[in-house]
């Protein structure tokens, strides 16, 4: 019987035999098989094929998982569904439930009418809603109208607005048309005029271009009972002038009186500017309303 021992160069041999196997080069041929013309070749060896194969394998894998997270497509694979499908149920729901309460009442009230019309209600109370806790019927004789704390603050707050009202000598505690004949208006700012009246273009007062850092002025005796920034005319003014005159003054860089001060023809009242989104470049916007209807104020003061 015969041993033999492995020596480490053979075990190099063998991988090295092994490693010129994958590197071998052999040629992929295509003939054609009636006259064995050659049509195509490749030449290959073992360790391309098995990196060609790896490559796609990968770039398949990839693609799958795509599609599956991120296409229409994995809805029709078992187990999932639309992310969006789950609030359209939840809206839906929530309308039916909507239109639950909504038939219920009308039936109630439906209810209620025929028993009303046919007598069957005595006291003239109606089917309540139904709710958690037991329901009781109105007693209406034990209702009392006494004043209460509340009243009385509900009562001083309106006598406060009330401060607004402007009362003068002969007109009716500002309730009657002006006569117009007896007031002499004070011009708000001189300038020149960019902008004019016009109704049918929603345009209901005057653009005057004035001078940097002008003041605005009263037009007329009135208590202020606006004044506030809004997003779109920017730092606006108004005064409530007795017989139903209220002047409106927009656009304004600054305000120098608040809401509830009692001003005079031609004091100072806010400080000309470009605030707001609807303003094009510094100027005021002057409004002149009579009556609760807005006019020309051109044809009552000179600019």
């Amino acid at each position: 019987m015969l041993f033999s021992k492995r020596t480490p160069e053979s075990g190099n041999e063998t991988n090295i035999r092994w490693y010129h196997k994958l590197r071998a080069k052999y040629r992929l041929i295509i003939l054609n098989e009636d006259s064995f013309e050659e049509k195509v070749s490749f030449r290959m060896s073992r360790l391309n094929v098995f990196v060609v194969t790896g490559a796609l394998a990968i770039i398949l894998i990839f693609l799958t998982i795509y599609l599956i997270a991120f296409t229409p497509l994995r809805e029709y694979i078992p187990g999932y569904s639309d992310t969006g499908l789950q609030r359209d149920l939840y809206e839906l729901q929530l309308r039916a439930d909507s239109i639950e309460t909504a038939l219920m009442q009308k039936d109630l009230f439906i209810i209620n009418m025929r028993r009303l019309i046919s007598g069957e209600i005595a006291d003239s109370v109606f089917t309540p809603l139904p709710a958690s806790d037991s329901a009781t019927r109105a007693n209406y004789a034990l209702i009392s109208l006494s004043k209460s704390r509340e009243d009385s603050i509900l009562r001083a707050e309106y006598e406060k607005e009330n401060l607004y009202n402007i009362r003068s000598n002969g007109d009716g505690g500002g309730g009657r048309k002006a006569s117009l004949s007896t007031i002499s208006f004070f011009t708000p700012v001189k300038g020149f005029i960019t902008n004019r009246f016009d109704a049918s273009k929603n345009h209901y007062g005057i653009d005057i271009v004035s001078g940097q850092n002008e003041a605005v002025k009263a037009a007329y005796d009135g208590v202020v009972f606006f004044s506030e920034w809004t997003s779109e005319t920017g730092n606006v003014i108004a005064i409530q002038h007795s017989g139903n005159i209220v002047t409106v003054y927009k656009h304004n860089a600054v305000l120098l009186r608040k809401q509830g001060a009692f001003v005079r023809a031609g004091e100072s009242i806010a400080i000309v500017g470009d605030s707001g989104s609807l303003t094009t470049g510094p100027h005021l916007h002057f409004e002149l309303w009579i009556n609760s209807a807005p006019v020309d104020p051109e044809l009552y003061m000179t600019f």
